[in-house]
């Protein structure tokens, strides 16, 4: 009888630091929570950052003075109107651009070859960066651009 209280007690305690799965905001609701998906969106944005941008832009995102613009603390990056550098990266950049009252020279090839999703993901991590803080980039806005393109 000893053995059979000590088992059942030794089994209460361990159950009572069980704790019920954790259900995501994506299983409650079918969507990702908007902290979620922004940090989800952003961790996708470094990958395609480092294989795509680092060169150039280079890891801090101070870029190359007079030849890659900074994208860190860059007024156009984290401005309100994100058309402008979802073009830029959709089209690219062959001509000389002033920002903020520096200009730089060096071309940026057009990156048409990503998806709606990975221009978004790139642009958010390069808004959310840094010292950068701004809104995210949604594949709807890169589609709406692209489809103006055409």
């Amino acid at each position: 009888m000893k053995r059979y209280f000590i088992a059942c007690l030794l089994a209460v305690t361990l159950l009572s630091f069980q704790t019920a799965p954790k259900k995501t905001a994506q299983a409650k609701t079918g969507t990702l929570a908007p902290a979620a998906g922004l940090q989800a969106s952003i961790d996708r944005g470094k990958t395609i950052y480092l294989k795509r941008c680092l060169v150039c832009h280079q890891v801090d995102g101070g870029g190359v003075p007079h030849l890659n613009a900074p994208l860190d603390g860059a007024s156009q990056v984290i401005g309100k109107d994100k058309e402008r550098i979802i073009r830029i990266v959709l089209n690219g950049m062959n001509e000389k651009v002033e920002l903020d009252g520096e200009i730089y020279s060096n071309i940026m090839l057009p990156q048409k070859d990503l998806s709606d999703q990975e221009v978004a993901d790139v642009l958010t991590y390069a808004r959310n960066s840094w010292t950068n803080k701004a809104s995210a980039v949604t594949p709807a806005e890169v589609k709406a651009v692209r489809a103006k393109l055409k």
